[in-house]
């Protein structure tokens, strides 16, 4: 049996330990009750970048986009597309420029940019437009 992964709940942001096999089996949180894997993009904010960033023992990939970005907007609904075909991965988008303060530390250059991330750290990032096949392969690859 393997170790238990730490899931934090988009909705109530509760860390759930899960074990590593019942992850398929769409586990839902331990406080709400409610899905923790959802098959689609979690809005973050100030309040909850950070832990789910951190604490997520999956792979995390976060857009980081703006409102004012047109590449941005073009990409979102390719990132949600790819979001839905992989349900066992955590997305999320934390909008630049109303949430400032949080992506800062994130070092992000050029927009929009998606970092994944793994258990808190860094594992790859991936800047411009990309269609939802290019966002499904690059994630793959990082999930393999």
């Amino acid at each position: 049996m393997s170790e238990p992964l730490h899931l934090v709940c988009p909705h109530c942001q509760a860390t759930n330990r899960i074990p590593q096999e019942k992850l398929s089996d769409a586990p839902n949180c331990g406080k709400c009750k409610q899905s923790l894997l959802t098959a689609s993009p979690v809005s973050l904010t100030d309040a909850n970048v950070h832990k789910t960033i951190q604490k997520n023992d999956v792979l995390t990939v976060v857009d980081f986009w703006a409102s004012w970005c047109q590449p941005c907007l073009m990409m979102a609904p390719q990132f949600e597309q790819a979001a839905s075909q992989m349900p066992e991965v955590v997305f999320a988008k934390l909008q630049t420029d109303k949430y400032e303060q949080a992506s800062a530390p994130y070092g992000i250059r050029s927009l929009p940019t998606m970092v994944a991330f793994k258990s808190g750290k860094e594992v790859a990032r991936q800047s411009g437009l990309m269609p939802a096949p290019q966002i499904t392969a690059w994630v793959r690859s990082l999930n393999a």
